[in-house]
């Protein structure tokens, strides 16, 4: 389906926007293949991405190096296009453990992990958007450059229906096994169908809480309905839908035979090789495990791991590169590398790290070594899927500005003409002391604080110490799950706390216009976290309020911090001039603190039932030391699951309190 993007916006583009739009666009229009945008925090760096998008209308991948980010990026373009598809799309684990295997201690480790529902249903709404729409805008975790199932079965396996086409209910029903949905008719849920006579019920992988009702007429389909599952209701009659398969390694009947048997082609090979070097123990681990995955390709058409055998699936060559998100994509589509110097250097790490764990598994007889085919791209093979790319970043590299000429399209003058944070350095000695005391001071203004340390347990411990003398203050940190860090900077965005202490995550593309004072401890320790990139990065968060001030703590000035300063206080300089020039006056930014998407919500609305009767800290705290005890108890008993259902809950209750005034 053909539509144009439809931005929609209270603004016009200000500043430096209108130059850095021009620029941009009509770079694209000359066929430019990389651009980079120099954009200062604040500056409106995702505006100009969507105004650009709106301008040259073509399908649109937003990529970033961290999850948080992608949420922030991801619920500010819905806002621009609310009438155009503006998917999510990041890793879906919760938690993963990869397989692996350590040689010096003879240990294998099963491969474990934890699906979240909630981005996997998103996963899908990203993949059928984009083979549904051309208006479609992805923003996506650099999870993308992994294999997700080849893009022509995916197609392949895709049912049209439409009323009054003819169809036999049998055939349709074989056709949904093979795209892997299950039938179950007591458990109705995403991925399944359930079936009532001439009336097939179908909950479509992307969807939340509709599901497809197929009723049938003898051999033609009579009526199609989203319905609500719980109740059976009709929501909305539709007269057409394309059902696309429940999951992305879907695949046809004949590929899965021709994959069952190349697989079992390979199988023999390696075992006659390791026959030949006399590794019989390598040699019997091998037969035996890929047998087994054999049998339940051949039974049920997937198996435990079908991951490993993506190349067999997709019936591509050795080497071959795997078909990820970007293969989902038309030849021309339009990409925007976020935070470029964080970006591309993940991308380039992933494929080594990927490899060296896998080929250990495969030369000790755990993983054929087609498993090797199931990676990331490297990052020459994701260059060759790029058409026009546009880098984005405060700090560009050298790698960015070579690629684009030595061309850099600036973005300095902010929309709200608000200069770039005073800087202040004092010594280490009573660092603590002194945060606490500038933290006041904020606090006083109604302002909040970021305050970033060196490890994960400084922040922890820095943040139990401030709220033991009264200030509130949360971490965040890579141990709190994807959907829970949006809901932490969203409750500071609130002053549900006031300050929040982090290590690695406060830095890129955080809008945070609230945050008046950054803090960086340990500011002289010289390295990844300290370097002038990460300190310029770091400083930027305060650039959104005008008040904005950094304060560094260093008894000894670095090249990173030398540097850092420097390119602050130089634009700095140039905005001051460009206000002086003009009589313009800074002015606060101000953005709407949104609701997140329905679909970050789901599971936490449904994880605990509020309690109206919890209505003061006394009575919180009462409920808390009443669970406690429920807790332990259930610990005693071994039953360990309830005991972790009740922490989570006192662990909720005690984010409630925070809401609390003291």
């Amino acid at each position: 389906m053909n539509k144009n993007f439809e931005l929609v916006s209270n603004y016009q583009p200000a500043g430096d926007q209108p130059q850095a739009i021009t620029a941009l666009v009509n770079g694209l229009k000359n066929n430019k293949k990389s651009q980079v945008l120099l954009g200062v925090t604040g500056s409106g760096k995702t505006f100009s991405m969507a105004n650009i998008i709106a301008q040259i209308n073509k399908p649109t991948l937003v990529l970033a190096h961290n999850k948080t980010l992608v949420a922030q990026l991801y619920e500010e373009l819905k806002a621009f296009f609310p009438h155009n598809a503006v998917e999510y799309f990041v890793s879906y684990y919760d938690y993963y453990q990869p397989e692996a295997y350590v040689p010096s201690s003879d240990t294998f480790i099963e491969k474990d992990s934890q699906i979240n529902e909630t981005i996997d249903r998103m996963r899908h709404r990203a993949t059928t958007s984009l083979l549904s729409s051309n208006d479609v805008i992805i923003v996506a975790s650099v999870s993308c450059i992994y294999g997700i199932g080849s893009t022509d079965s995916y197609q392949n396996m895709t049912v049209y229906l439409e009323v009054g086409k003819k169809l036999r209910r049998d055939s349709f029903l074989r056709q949904l096994i093979e795209s892997q949905y299950q039938r179950n008719d007591i458990d109705f849920a995403r991925g399944t169908f359930r079936v009532k006579g001439d009336i097939i019920e179908v909950f479509l992988p992307q969807e939340e809480s509709l599901a497809l009702r197929i009723e049938f007429f003898g051999d033609e389909i009579e009526r199609l309905s989203f319905i609500d599952p719980l109740r059976s209701k009709t929501v909305k009659d539709i007269s057409f839908i394309t059902i696309f398969p429940a999951s992305h390694y879907a695949t046809t009947k004949e590929k899965l035979n021709n994959a069952i048997r190349t697989i079992k082609e390979e199988l023999y090979e390696e075992l006659i090789k390791l026959k030949s070097q006399d590794r019989i123990l390598h040699m019997q681990r091998l037969e035996q495990r890929t047998l087994f995955d054999i049998e339940m390709l051949e039974t049920l058409g997937v198996c435990k791991g079908i991951e490993n055998y993506s190349r067999h699936l997709a019936g591509s060559n050795v080497g071959d590169p795997p078909p990820t998100l970007m293969d989902y994509f038309p030849k021309d589509f339009l990409l925007f590398v976020d935070e470029s110097h964080q970006t591309l250097p993940q991308i380039r790490g992933m494929y080594r790290g990927d490899r060296a764990r896998k080929e250990t598994l495969v030369e000790h007889g755990f993983r054929l070594p087609c498993a090797l085919d199931n990676r990331p791209l490297r990052f020459d093979e994701f260059n060759k899927c790029l058409n026009q790319t546009i880098y984005v970043s405060a700090t560009p590299q050298d790698y960015e500005i070579e690629l684009s000429d030595g061309e850099v399209v600036e973005q300095i003058i902010r929309p709200t003409f608000l200069v770039d944070p005073e800087l202040s350095i004092r010594p280490v000695m009573n660092q603590v002391d002194d945060v606490i005391g500038e933290c006041k001071k904020a606090l006083n203004n109604k302002e909040r604080v970021l305050i970033t340390t060196l490890t994960k347990k400084m922040a922890e411990d820095l943040s139990d110490y401030l709220s033991d003398v009264g200030i509130k203050a949360r971490y965040l940190h890579s141990d709190i799950d994807t959907i829970e860090r949006s809901e932490i900077l969203r409750s500071l965005r609130l002053g549900v706390f006031d300050v929040l202490i982090g290590i690695n995550l406060l830095r890129e593309g955080l809008d945070l216009p609230e945050v008046a004072l950054v803090a960086i401890l340990d500011a002289d320790k010289e390295g990844f976290l300290r370097s002038t990139t990460g300190l310029i990065q770091t400083i930027g968060r305060a650039a959104r309020n005008i008040n904005g001030r950094a304060i560094l703590y260093a008894d000894k000035l670095t090249d990173s911090i030398k540097k850092a300063v420097f390119e602050t206080n130089r634009r700095r300089q140039i905005q001051s001039d460009f206000n002086k020039k003009n009589n313009l006056v800074p002015m606060q930014v101000s953005r709407e603190i949104g609701k997140l998407d329905e679909g970050f919500n789901a599971q936490k609305e449904n994880s605990y039932e509020t309690d109206n009767s919890l209505n003061s800290v006394a009575k919180i705290e009462k409920k808390i030391l009443s669970l406690k005890g429920r807790m332990r108890m259930m610990a005693q008993k071994l039953k360990f699951e309830e005991a972790a259902q009740i922490r989570d809950e006192i662990n909720h209750l005690k984010q409630l309190l925070l809401g609390f005034e003291e």
